[in-house]
């Protein structure tokens, strides 16, 4: 039993940084094709883009909003001329910021909403032509969706939402044989690392005694794309060291 990804075409939103560049690299070196959004550019786009050349296959980089219905239409259709169809979308992308609920701005929450929740629905919604029988539809979550925390409530709510949706879309594309799922990390030190005592105090909350990396939550992603998991559908797969 062996996890490849050769000849799978994928889509990932929000790619160049953190857990997003981490998911496209693993599927890319897992042998699939990707197509991968960012919002801006950057030194982080430049430097994907060569290592994505590096590792060998078509793969594509495509500036676009995805709380954005005209930027994610051009997207997808970046997709289909690309890669011609689509077995895996990953929604990463997502904005957070942390506010006091009793000091939430309504622009605030309409932004994080927008972009978190609205921005899986227009993708999901727009790449399903070139989704077929086998197709697997990931979207990245959050542990704190079902442990909240202070000043995210906005953020948590639209993690928690990605778990409703997700539950749904699996009964309701199930027929058609695609699986939806949800990745839930827990604490990940990314390219920005975590002050000194945030680290220590996951440290001392997470069993396995560190914070997690892009490339475990990536791991957990290939195995939803590949063909191993495909009776696995409607599920939350925490990626949290048992916090």
């Amino acid at each position: 039993m062996e996890l490849k990804l050769t000849g799978k075409k994928a889509l990932v939103t929000g790619g160049s940084r953190g857990i997003g560049r981490g998911i496209v690299l693993g599927l890319a070196r897992a042998g699939a094709d990707v197509v991968t959004c960012y919002r801006t550019e950057s030194e982080a786009v430049t430097s994907l883009a060569r290592e994505l050349k590096e590792t060998g296959g078509n793969h594509q980089l495509v500036k676009a909003d995805v709380s954005d219905p005209a930027e994610v239409d051009a997207l997808v259709e970046d997709c289909r001329t690309s890669l011609g169809s689509l077995d895996v979308v990953v929604h990463n992308a997502g904005v957070i910021s942390h506010v006091p609920f009793a000091e939430l701005p309504v622009e605030e929450w309409r932004r994080v909403v927008e972009n978190n929740l609205g921005g899986p629905y227009l993708v999901t919604q727009r790449a399903l032509p070139l989704l077929s029988a086998g197709g697997s539809i990931i979207f990245i979550g959050s542990r704190v969706a079902t442990v909240g925390i202070p000043l995210r409530s906005h953020y948590t709510a639209t993690k928690a939402g990605l778990v409703g949706l997700t539950r749904s879309l699996a009964k309701e594309l199930g027929p058609r044989g695609l699986r939806v799922n949800v990745v839930a990390p827990g604490p990940v030190e990314t390219e920005e690392p975590a002050p000194a005592e945030v680290r220590e105090r996951y440290q001392k909350m997470i069993p396995l005694g560190r914070l997690g990396t892009p490339e475990d939550v990536a791991g957990v992603v290939a195995f939803l794309a590949s063909d191993l998991s495909r009776f696995v559908n409607g599920e939350t797969i925490n990626v949290d060291g048992g916090i």
